[in-house]
């Protein structure tokens, strides 16, 4: 009897172990992540630092779109406009108070509101009619800055005014880190978030709505939070961007680059954030290359549209080699099978 007391008494102390293992774990990536990163802006030249900055903040943004698109299954093709409106709000806050933490913190909050209303109003829409409402969104968007250009200075968009770096710190190092603060808090939060109860919500009313509702989700509830937690992601991409480029205009925010976050995603890997990490790493190296083949080539208007053509293709061959995408390929299993 007194065996099985202490076996009563000891069984619990395994889950708990457990526990603290699941809390601990996504630091663990995030610190080795933020070490790697110091110490490649440290050895790359400033060009590259420039680049690996706006790998971060794409990351920033296909995190929040995998989650939305991979773990809730709605599909947006709005997210370049959700991008541009956290550039803009950075932009005239910036120029405004010369404070960066406010100026993000606004970029977010504004954008999240308009996650907020887009989100209600998708909750009520599905397959097709979702993906056009977004791209309604992706479409209004850029033409309100030609309509109050008063504000946005039309398509000439507005420069952003910023502090220079402390220091001597050069200014794509400090765009680096910047970038890859706020890509590695993202993923961060988003790790421990999809671990928890929404994730599981989010993945019943991906998987099956009925069973979701029969289980006591709030499927409107689950679908417009999915959606926020998404635009506050684009949200502080677009402020990243703002910084990146020290300028604001429509043309950095087209149609075409809501369809490469999702087809970037799609590659990367719907619903894990490290396939939306290498979605990100894609959208900065496939259009370098077809831009530099296109340079080859001699012909403008290939330079223009090779980008999307490479990444059709790039598309179709991961979907026929990997149809979970690249981040579902183990190495090991190919290994196995080339033996």
């Amino acid at each position: 009897m007194t065996d099985v007391k202490e076996e009563k008494q000891t069984a619990p102390a395994v889950p708990e172990i457990v526990r603290k293992r699941k809390r601990i774990w996504p630091v663990v990536p995030i610190l080795i992540g933020a070490l790697l990163i110091v110490i490649l802006t440290y050895t790359l030249p400033p060009f590259r630092n420039y680049q690996l900055a706006t790998v971060g903040a794409y990351f920033t943004v296909t995190a929040g779109l995998t989650v939305l698109t991979g773990l809730n299954g709605q599909l947006s093709l709005g997210h370049g406009a959700l991008m541009a409106t956290g550039a803009y709000t950075f932009a005239l806050s910036q120029n405004k108070w010369l404070n960066a933490p406010v100026s993000f913190v606004a970029a977010i909050l504004v954008t999240t509101l308009a996650g907020v209303v887009i989100g209600l109003a998708a909750a009520r829409l599905r397959g097709p009619y979702l993906a056009g409402l977004t791209l309604a969104v992706a479409v209004v968007v850029p033409s309100v800055t030609s309509t109050f250009d008063e504000t946005f200075n039309s398509d000439m968009g507005l420069s952003v005014a910023l502090d220079p770096p402390p220091g001597t710190i050069p200014m794509e190092r400090w765009q680096a880190w910047l970038c890859w603060a706020g890509a590695l808090v993202t993923a961060l939060l988003l790790a421990t978030l999809v671990r928890g109860r929404f994730g599981r919500d989010l993945r019943a009313v991906r998987d099956d709505e009925t069973a979701a509702r029969l289980a006591g989700v709030n499927i409107a509830r689950t679908q417009v939070l999915a959606f926020v937690v998404s635009a506050a992601c684009a949200g502080l991409a677009g402020a990243l961007f703002a910084v990146l480029a020290q300028s604001v205009s429509p043309g950095a925010f087209p149609l075409t680059l809501s369809l490469f976050l999702v087809m970037a995603i799609v590659i990367g890997g719907l619903g894990r954030l490290v396939g939306a990490l290498l979605g990100a790493v894609l959208l900065v190296a496939l259009p370098t290359l077809a831009q530099q083949a296109g340079e080859r080539s001699g012909s403008q208007h290939l330079e223009g549209n090779l980008a999307l053509v490479v990444f059709g293709v790039v598309l179709v061959v991961v979907m026929l080699a990997a149809p979970g995408g690249l981040a579902s390929i183990r190495f090991t299993t190919i290994f196995r099978r080339n033996r």
